[in-house]
C-alpha cells in the first residue's frame, strides 16, 4: 500500500472520562488534599484584603489551616496556625485584627507577626532538651512560602515548592501565548467593586471541567452568548492560545445587557479590546479578562462534595473610590457562576451511580478535558 493509498488517522469523536468515584471517594480526596493542594501554589487571599499591621487571615489550604499575616514590617507572610506548645489552633477566626502579636488562648504561647516566639508563662524556665534557653525562632511558628502576583497571595505547602514562574506564570503564559500579555491589565492595582462566595455542592473537578468547556453555552448561558456569540456554537475560546472570544457587534460592554461599562483598563491593548479571555491555572484558580475589569474565582475544597468558590470582580480604584454602579457588569458573570454551579450540582449525585461507574465520555469540543484528566492523574496515580 502506498503512502496515498493510507487511509488518514482519525481521532475518535468520543472518549472517556475519569470513572464517577474520582468525584465522590474520600480516598481519591484525601489524595488530592496531598498530592495537588499541599504540594502546588495555592491563590489564597487578595493582598489588599490585609492592608494594616495586623490584620490577618484563616485559609484552609489541603488538610492545613494556614494563617496569613500582614507584619510591621509591611511583608505578608504565611504560617501554619498551629501553636507550637500542644497543637492547638492558633487563630479560630477567619479574619480579624490584632494589637501587636498572636496569642495562643490555650496556654498563652505569644507569637510575633513575623511567627517569632516572643513570649509564654515562665518564659525564663523554659528549656530545651539540652537545658539551655528556649530558641524563639526554632519554637517559633511554622513558615510557609509566599509569593504574591496579580495582587493575590500565593501560597505553598511544599518543602521545595515548584517553580513559581513555571507553573503559575507559566498558565498564563501558555493560556494568551505571550508573557506580557496579562500585564496591561495592571491587576495588582486594581480594587474589588463586589465578592461574592458561593459554597457549591459539587466536586472541584466538575466545576473545573465545566470552566474548560462551552459545549453547555448554549443550553445554559443565554446571557453571555449574546454578549459573546461565538459561545453560542460550543466553542471554547481558551482552547485556542492566544484567542479571545469577541463581543457581538450590537454589544458595547461585558454587561448583562450589553450596554456600556467603564472606559477601557489603560494598559489593555487594542487588540484585546472588546474581546474576552479565560485563564485556567491549576488547581484552583480561574482568571476572566475583559476590557474594563476582571473577575477572578478561587476555589477551596473542602470535601468530595463541597467546594468553596470566592469570586471578585476587579476595577480600576476610580471606579470603586467613586462608588459607581458595577452592578451590571457583576450581574452578567453572577449569573453564569450561578447556571454553572447549578449544573455541577445537577451533575454531582449521578457521579455514585453505576451508570457512571465507568464514567462518561467527552465530544470533540471537549476534547481537551482529556489533558486535565491525564494531569490528575499523574499527580495521584491511577485511580481510574
Amino acid at each position: 500500500m502506498t503512502t496515498a493509498d493510507t487511509p488518514p488517522v482519525v481521532a475518535p469523536a468520543l472518549i472517556p472520562t475519569l470513572g464517577g468515584r474520582w468525584y465522590v471517594e474520600e480516598r481519591i480526596f484525601a489524595s488530592e488534599q496531598e498530592r495537588i493542594f499541599e504540594q502546588m501554589w495555592f491563590c489564597a487571599v487578595r493582598s489588599s484584603d490585609l492592608a494594616d499591621a495586623g490584620r490577618f487571615k484563616k485559609v484552609q489550604v489541603g488538610r492545613e489551616s494556614v494563617l496569613i499575616v500582614r507584619g510591621r514590617d509591611g511583608q505578608l507572610r504565611a504560617f501554619l496556625n498551629i501553636c507550637r506548645h500542644r497543637g492547638a489552633m492558633l487563630c479560630t477566626e477567619d479574619e480579624g485584627q490584632v494589637r501587636r502579636n498572636l496569642r495562643c488562648p490555650y496556654h498563652a504561647w505569644t507569637y510575633g507577626l513575623d511567627g517569632k516566639l516572643v513570649a509564654a508563662p515562665n518564659m525564663a524556665a523554659l528549656k530545651d532538651e539540652r537545658g539551655a534557653d528556649i530558641d524563639r525562632v526554632a519554637y517559633g511558628l511554622v513558615p510557609v512560602a509566599l509569593r504574591e502576583w496579580l495582587g493575590y497571595a500565593w501560597v505553598c505547602l511544599a518543602d521545595d515548592p515548584p517553580s513559581f514562574e513555571d507553573s503559575v506564570m507559566g498558565a498564563v503564559t501558555e493560556r494568551l501565548g505571550s508573557p506580557t500579555a496579562i500585564d496591561g491589565y495592571e491587576i495588582d492595582t486594581l480594587r474589588v467593586g463586589r465578592r461574592v462566595v458561593y459554597d457549591v455542592a459539587a466536586n472541584w473537578k466538575l466545576i473545573v471541567e465545566n470552566f474548560m468547556e462551552c459545549y453547555h453555552c448554549a443550553t445554559i448561558h443565554p446571557e453571555l452568548t449574546e454578549v459573546l456569540p461565538e459561545f453560542a456554537d460550543g466553542l471554547a475560546a481558551q482552547v485556542f492560545v492566544g484567542h479571545g472570544a469577541e463581543f457581538g457587534p450590537a454589544i458595547s460592554g461585558f454587561t448583562i445587557d450589553g450596554s456600556a461599562g467603564f472606559d477601557r483598563l489603560p494598559g489593555v491593548s487594542p487588540d484585546q479590546d472588546r474581546r474576552y479571555y479565560a485563564i485556567t491555572i491549576k488547581p484552583t484558580v480561574f482568571v476572566n479578562l475583559v476590557p474594563d475589569h476582571i473577575i477572578f474565582h478561587r476555589m477551596f475544597p473542602m470535601s468530595a462534595d463541597r467546594t468553596i468558590v470566592e469570586c471578585d470582580w476587579l476595577y480600576t480604584p476610580d471606579v470603586v473610590a467613586e462608588g459607581r454602579d458595577v452592578s451590571r457588569s457583576v450581574e452578567l458573570f453572577h449569573r453564569v457562576n450561578e447556571q454553572d454551579f447549578e449544573a455541577c450540582e445537577r451533575t454531582q449525585p449521578a457521579m455514585s451511580s453505576r451508570a457512571y461507574r465507568d464514567g462518561g465520555v467527552l465530544v470533540p469540543a471537549e476534547h481537551h478535558i482529556s489533558e486535565f484528566h491525564e494531569w490528575l492523574h499523574d499527580c495521584i496515580g491511577d485511580e481510574r
